[in-house]
């Protein structure tokens, strides 16, 4: 078998994730200690768990309708109203997704075809990219730097677009970065967008975790934007749900229809217990996600104020639960960094390259585990940048 003839070149093209080449590192070096994946270290609430199990001994695990319980889709609504105060109909504004991975997926697929333009914010999470290039387009990046606060700038938004732009990322709260887009960021952005034929995917998997006491603002709120946005959630991320495997996308109901096609015929329904389970999670679990965001909260500060001591210049995050300091003083790049990190003192952080060129110099490592992991990280890569600073 000639296997390079049957693998098309777009395929062969596509990098391995950055992020899951560390993480498998990780697993084959013992004592290892790895910041590396952002996945809560809370158990998903117990309301959640308890109503997944009445669902399993009651034998309801049946396929959905393509869409998803409408029961769920109707208390996504209720939630969103809430919080963002946006409407949608659940009927035909709304489809669960395994995860918020699919939904990028669909979102993308469903837009892009050969020759279109998607403006990617950069640095940020892996998928957008290569997915667009299996589409036959062309991811166009759009740095953003660290003394605008990584946030998306209407000035670069604007040399960015071209004739062939068709989607724009807006992956707000950021990964890696942490950094938040504000009611006054997104309506600069909307006002750059109005008058053109521009989507926006807004992935908005971290909304709930914002610090400081300012609340998230969707770019779906902004005036003359919900027709043209489609809004990308889930629930690993808040409801400590990584396994479960259950998102959702919101959006006008033209575009949802062309998304569920695709849905229909690659994933049929999401997973019947995680629907019931998530249902449970938005009405019971507000305590547990409000504990679990004020645990995270001090975490970032204490990881915050481990790196800027040491030396190494952390931009303070606004949202999820990543820092991302700035690693350029140890002359080091990013990929260098990290290889030398795990295998000289056993602990696994991610390059900032992995999330794009703009992230060379920089790691990113999560804060999503017990303080006791992360000081005695922390203490190891003090010691790491000890012995290297005058190599």
């Amino acid at each position: 078998m000639d296997y390079d003839k049957l693998i098309p070149q777009k395929i062969r093209d596509i990098q391995p994730s950055g992020i899951r080449k560390f993480f498998d590192i990780a697993q084959h070096v013992e004592g290892v200690i790895s910041l590396s994946v952002g996945e809560p270290d809370f158990k998903t609430p117990w309301a959640a768990r308890k109503e997944a199990i009445n669902i399993l001994e009651k034998g309801k695990t049946a396929y959905t309708a393509n869409s998803g319980l409408i029961k769920l889709r109707r208390t996504v609504c209720d939630y969103l109203k809430g919080f963002i105060h946006t409407e949608y109909d659940p009927e035909s504004e709304v489809i669960i997704t395994v995860g918020g991975s699919e939904a990028i997926d669909l979102a993308i697929r469903a837009l892009i075809e050969p020759g279109d333009e998607v403006l990617v914010p950069e640095p940020s999470f892996v998928c957008y990219s290569p997915i667009t290039a299996m589409m036959g387009g062309t991811a166009v990046p759009i740095v953003t730097r660290a003394e605008d606060k990584f946030k998306l700038t209407a000035a670069a938004l604007k040399e960015k677009i071209t004739p062939r732009t068709k989607l724009l990322i807006l992956p707000y709260p950021n990964n890696p970065t942490g950094a938040v887009m504000r009611r006054a960021d997104l309506e600069a952005i909307a006002e750059v967008l109005r008058d053109t034929n521009i989507v926006v995917a807004s992935d908005e998997i971290y909304a709930e975790m914002t610090y400081n006491g300012e609340k998230h603002v969707s770019i779906a709120e902004m005036d003359g934007m919900r027709e043209r946005t489609l809004l990308i959630s889930g629930f690993s991320k808040a409801y400590a749900m990584t396994g479960w495997r259950l998102g959702y996308v919101a959006g006008p109901q033209p575009l949802i229809k062309q998304m569920l096609k695709l849905h229909q015929y690659c994933i049929m329904s999401s997973p019947t217990v995680s629907q019931y389970a998530a249902i449970a999670a938005i009405k019971k679990c507000d305590d547990d996600v409000k504990h679990m965001i004020e645990e995270y909260d001090m975490r970032r500060r204490l990881v915050v104020k481990g790196f800027n001591d040491m030396g190494l210049e952390c931009f303070e995050p606004e949202g999820a639960f990543y820092v991302f300091p700035c690693i350029k003083s140890t002359g080091m790049t990013s990929e260098e960094f990290c290889e030398k990190l795990i295998y000289e003192k056993k602990v696994a952080v991610v390059p900032g390259s992995a999330f794009g060129a703009s992230g060379e110099g920089f790691v990113r490592v999560s804060y999503a585990y017990s303080v006791s992991h992360l000081t005695t990280a922390l203490g190891r890569i003090r010691e790491f940048l000890e012995e290297h600073k005058n190599c």
